[in-house]
């Protein structure tokens, strides 16, 4: 097996070094959003809070939206979870490996996500068409449209697939 993916200067024009850049980039740019949604989801619950107990009022579309912001943030975040390693794994034999053994282990694992990505990645963008085509909505007081709440699920794990892409190409950890 090769050494890792070197993505200096000597590559720094090379296709697969554009690709993981342009996924590095792209992911942090959907963390940020994914910021911003867990912002919204949390003034959200505030404004909810605020009409039940301070206005004495019903709320219609705040526990709907927040669920549907918080959960959209968690998936477009993943992406970026993955390339900085954030996520939590137990490391006792990888971490007990060198050299070509931890190459391969770790690569089989990429390979596995990478998989289980992919067929989440399908069933998502079909679940998308089938909400947005047949004109779903929540079935709620509120009742919006599905297909917003459902999209970020669909670009979150497809863009999770090409991380996983650029995770594998890059070849380290």
């Amino acid at each position: 097996m090769s050494q890792p993916y070197d993505v200096s200067e000597t590559s720094e024009r090379s296709v697969i070094g554009s690709y993981i850049r342009c996924m590095d980039t792209l992911s942090v740019a959907t963390a940020l959003l994914a910021a911003t949604l867990l912002a919204l989801g949390v003034l959200a619950v505030v404004h909810m809070v605020f009409v039940r107990y301070i206005l004495v009022e019903s709320t219609v579309w705040q526990t709907e939206f927040t669920t549907f912001a918080i959960t959209a943030a968690m998936l477009l975040g993943t992406p970026y979870v993955l390339k900085t390693g954030g996520h939590v794994a137990v490391t006792v034999l990888p971490d007990s490996l060198r050299g070509l053994p931890k190459r391969i282990m770790q690569l089989a694992a990429h390979l596995v996500g990478l998989g289980f990505c992919l067929a989440l990645a399908f069933g998502s963008w079909y679940y998308f068409y089938e909400a947005f085509s047949m004109d779903w909505t929540t079935g709620t007081a509120w009742n919006p449209v599905l297909w917003p709440a459902v999209l970020p699920m669909a670009i979150g794990i497809s863009q999770l697939s090409l991380q996983y892409v650029a995770e594998i190409l890059r070849g380290e950890h």
